[in-house]
Order: structure tokens, then C-alpha cells, then sequence
């Protein structure tokens, strides 16, 4: 994504309280959900919401931390880097949008938990995700599991998109709306 699609963002979704783009580490993500604190207080954003943009936010950005391959190399070159805009949308809507580069394997592994999801109401939606902690499958750490069906408990809809780019790696482009 490039400057370009950062200001159509701009211009078709409205207010951005944070867009970075680059290296992720988890004190730049401590850092980052501090100012999406003190944003949301000056907005007067109530307790409810801004605490499912927050835990979206921390997921999304850690999903880059972990999962982010390097566009040039082979193999499993990690690079911890991606882009990472909040917003608000239209009609009191807040969204998350994130995106950075996977490799196939990931791919191949993320997609069918985000189908599984898109297909699920939200009472199943929450019963698969007890279901998940109790089993320790999917569990919080590196296996691109259970965040997103936190994700998917704490926002109204999400979108994703996997675009190649060659030698086997894809833009993975995510969305969460938040009402």
C-alpha cells in the first residue's frame, strides 16, 4: 500500500487517530495503544468501545509482529513490519486496518479460520472461541489462531483479502468494523 491508498482511506473513511507503517515491536505497540488511550478520552469514545478497538488493535498489530515475511526473500525470512491504520468511519463506526506481507504456508493456515468465522452467527462464533480456550488449541501464542476470533467477538464485521505478489507471498489485507 502506498501514500496514494493511504489518502483514498483518508478521504472515504474520515478521521484517523493512527496510522503507522514500518518495523513493529511490542514496546512501539505499547507506545501506540497509549495514544489510542489518550485519543479515545478526548473523543469522549465510550469504555465499551474503546476497549474492543484496543484489543483489535494489540492483536492485529501483533499478528504483523509475529507473521510478517520479508517481500524479497525465500524461505521463512521474517520482517516484522506492516502498516496499521485506525479510523472512524461513517455513522459512529471505528475501524482497524491492517496489512503486511505472509508467506503461502501462513496463508494456507489463516484463511480457513477466517472463513470458519465469516460463516458463524455471533452465539456460535462465542462457543467455538470457549470451545478453542478450553481445548488449548489456537491458543494466544504464535499459531494465528484464537486472536482472531477475538477479533471477530468484539467488532461488527471484519473483511480480509489475500493479494499475491510473487514467489509465493501475499499482501494480507484486514479490516474490523467496530460500532
Amino acid at each position: 500500500m502506498d501514500i496514494k491508498a493511504i489518502e483514498k482511506i483518508l478521504e472515504a473513511d474520515g478521521i484517523v487517530f493512527l496510522t503507522y507503517g514500518g518495523f513493529i515491536t511490542q514496546s512501539l505497540i505499547a507506545g501506540m495503544t497509549d495514544a489510542l488511550e489518550r485519543e479515545s478520552e478526548k473523543k469522549d469514545i465510550n469504555q465499551r468501545l474503546a476497549n474492543n478497538i484496543f484489543v483489535i488493535f494489540i492483536e492485529l498489530s501483533q499478528n504483523m509482529m509475529n507473521y510478517s515475511k520479508s517481500r524479497e526473500s525465500a524461505g521463512e525470512a521474517f520482517d516484522p513490519k506492516g502498516l496499521i491504520v485506525v479510523g472512524k468511519g461513517e455513522s459512529d463506526s471505528y475501524y482497524i486496518l491492517s496489512q503486511n506481507i505472509l508467506d503461502r504456508s501462513d496463508r494456507d493456515k489463516i484463511q480457513p479460520k477466517l472463513e470458519e468465522i465469516q460463516r458463524l452467527d455471533n452465539e456460535a462464533l462465542k462457543l467455538r472461541y470457549r470451545e478453542l480456550r478450553k481445548s488449548g488449541r489456537d491458543s494466544h501464542g504464535k499459531g494465528a489462531g484464537i486472536g482472531f476470533y477475538e477479533i471477530a467477538k468484539r467488532c461488527d464485521r471484519i473483511q480480509y483479502e489475500f493479494i499475491p505478489i510473487g514467489d509465493d507471498k501475499y499482501y494480507f489485507q484486514f479490516k474490523a468494523i467496530v460500532k
